[in-house]
């Protein structure tokens, strides 16, 4: 059987700062069969400064504009947020996980049982963060939008310092040299999960190139999923097929509400689809082995062929090529069995579409 796709359904920030909305996201992500919800915990004052603009896609997902620190402080949830959170998705025995965008919600996190710590895509470049991460113990899943290979390769030198020892970094080579050590290879594939992701919200399929999965999976031996920001949930299952080990994507209770996510978010309808048609392709990509499923024998005899008397044969008259046909049921002599009949006498008489014996 092949290994089972990690469904992460990202609640995000779409709680819109109310814990009663939060529960009603696990609820539906626990109702639509995903394996992990998970929310995402900062400090606005940590993660952004008065001064730091709204994306794009904020200010028109929005409808307004202004600062990311107003409209991240409007999404903040506390400690016992947090705890209510997590045990509403024990209760419906789905994982529950955060990402943690500054040092101190990393550390708040440390109380809760996650599965694995994820590293958003704008934070692979933060040594602070990755390095925190790598000594937390846990598993690591690093979201890689944005990134170049040579990046994406940078983090990993990073996390690869931070599993194998507990000293401080003096000097950029130090990562290298993690990165490049055994210890560090193997302590990497243990614990890290890269996710391919392209940052937009919505993305265009024309921006997501998800052979970059591939590749990724080529440079650095590694096990690659998919966070997906698109429309729908084609592209995610493409990513399934192609071998991503996780999925991640946002959904909403409501693509209307306002906030920075909802209109990339998939609805519960269809964050259900989503999981039943990633099991579904888990169970169609098979092992690899081709050859009939046993599904398949009972309809060999018939859709497949076999020799039949093309006209009247006497016996004892010589075959020929004209005197045999291909005709369905496949219950007799098979067609590749004619290169060895033509020539040698008929052992009996046949009628017109009568199976030719051996």
């Amino acid at each position: 059987m092949p290994e089972r796709t990690l469904i992460i359904a990202e609640a995000g920030v779409n709680h819109n700062g109310s814990v009663e909305q939060a529960l009603r996201l696990v609820d539906v992500a626990a109702d639509a069969g995903a394996d992990i919800v998970k929310f995402q915990t900062f400090k606005a004052d940590k993660l952004a400064t008065a001064k730091a603009a709204k994306a794009e896609y904020q200010v028109v997902n929005t409808h307004e504009a202004g600062s990311q620190l107003d409209m991240l402080s409007a999404l903040e949830l506390s400690l016992a947020d947090h705890r209510i959170i997590a045990e509403r998705a024990r209760s419906r025995g789905i994982g529950f996980m955060s990402t943690a965008f500054d040092v101190e919600s990393l550390a708040m996190l440390a109380a809760f049982e996650m599965p694995a710590i994820k590293i958003p895509s704008g934070d692979v470049t933060s040594v602070d963060l990755l390095l925190r991460s790598a000594r937390s113990g846990k598993p690591l899943i690093i979201s890689t939008g944005m990134a170049t290979l040579g990046e994406v390769e940078q983090a990993l030198g990073v996390v690869a310092f931070g599993l194998v020892t507990d000293k401080m970094p003096k000097f950029r080579k130090d990562f290298e040299e993690a990165y490049c050590s055994n210890a560090g290879r193997n302590a990497l594939r243990e614990k890290i999960t890269l996710l391919h992701c392209v940052t937009e919200y919505p993305a265009l399929p024309q921006t997501i190139n998800l052979r970059a999965m591939t590749a990724m999976a080529a440079a650095f031996g590694l096990p690659v999923g998919y966070s997906d920001h698109t429309i729908g949930i084609e592209i995610a299952l493409a990513a399934v097929a192609l071998g991503a080990v996780a999925i991640e994507k946002h959904f909403t209770l409501d693509r209307g509400l306002p906030g920075p996510d909802h209109n990339a978010s998939l609805e519960p309808h269809e964050l259900k689809q989503l999981v039943m048609s990633i099991r579904n392709i888990e169970s169609a990509l098979g092992n690899a082995v081709k050859g009939p499923d046993a599904h398949e024998m009972r309809n060999r005899a018939v859709a497949r062929r076999s020799l039949v008397a093309a006209r009247a044969i006497r016996k004892g008259d010589i075959l020929t090529q004209d005197m045999l046909a291909e005709k369905r049921p496949g219950t007799g002599l098979p067609p590749i069995e004619a290169l060895r009949l033509i020539g040698r006498p008929a052992g009996r008489d046949y009628m017109p579409d009568d199976l030719i014996e051996p």
